[in-house]
């Protein structure tokens, strides 16, 4: 794991994130914990520590930005992703991981009590069916749908003034197609070690 520290020291660098040691703990505690429960339960084809320190903490934490205050639904989070790296980094808001895969809400569960995480909640349930008490601020999914299926899937779930961040690769110019009710806009994401492209599209939706 020496290499894997390296790398996202380097990398934390780069992003110019503020972290202490026991936040840089905390990340390569997460990995480890991943690696363990990812030989039984196959929640990611990420198997070096390396390629899950730049392909999964890093591209998480460049986010980190754009995120604000106040409540956070990570939508799909399936191993915890983008939502654990961010919790960590950002204690003051508070989160919810959703996901319809019961292993892979077991696992973040899991994760999120070895770690401390006390504002991080678990809901194992799909989108659609998920009718919290409460809004959030921001509703971010990772690799999850076409823009116009996580709008639909998800506006309902905003507070007045919320964004959907959506975590994409190289972005169509088909998905920047204009949405009736909704703003978007696209940000190129620079993550260190990762060659692909990366990019974040905040939707602003209007009532």
């Amino acid at each position: 794991m020496d290499q894997a520290e390296s790398l996202l020291r380097r990398g934390l660098a780069e992003l110019r994130l503020a972290k202490s040691e026991r936040q840089i703990q905390q990340l390569l505690d997460f990995i480890r914990i991943l690696r363990k429960w990812n030989r039984v339960y196959n929640l990611t084809a990420i198997q070096r520590p390396e390629d899950m320190v730049r392909l999964h903490l890093l591209d998480s934490l460049a986010v980190l930005p754009y995120l604000g205050g106040g409540r956070c639904l990570d939508v799909g989070t399936g191993a915890g992703l983008p939502g654990i790296p961010l919790a960590l980094f950002a204690p003051a808001v508070q989160f919810v991981l959703l996901d319809s895969n019961a292993k892979k809400t077991r696992f973040v569960t899991q994760a999120a009590i070895e770690l401390g995480l006390s504002n991080v909640r678990v809901e194992p349930a799909r989108v659609e069916h998920y009718w919290p008490e409460e809004g959030f601020d921001r509703v971010i999914c990772r690799a999850y749908a076409a823009l116009p299926e996580i709008v639909a899937r998800t506006r309902r779930l905003l507070r007045p003034g919320g964004k959907i961040l959506a975590l994409k690769g190289r972005l169509a110019e088909a998905e920047l197609t204009p949405m009736e009710g909704a703003e978007i806009q696209p940000f190129r994401l620079d993550v260190p070690g990762v060659d692909g492209e990366r990019h974040l599209v905040a939707i602003t939706v209007r009532d």
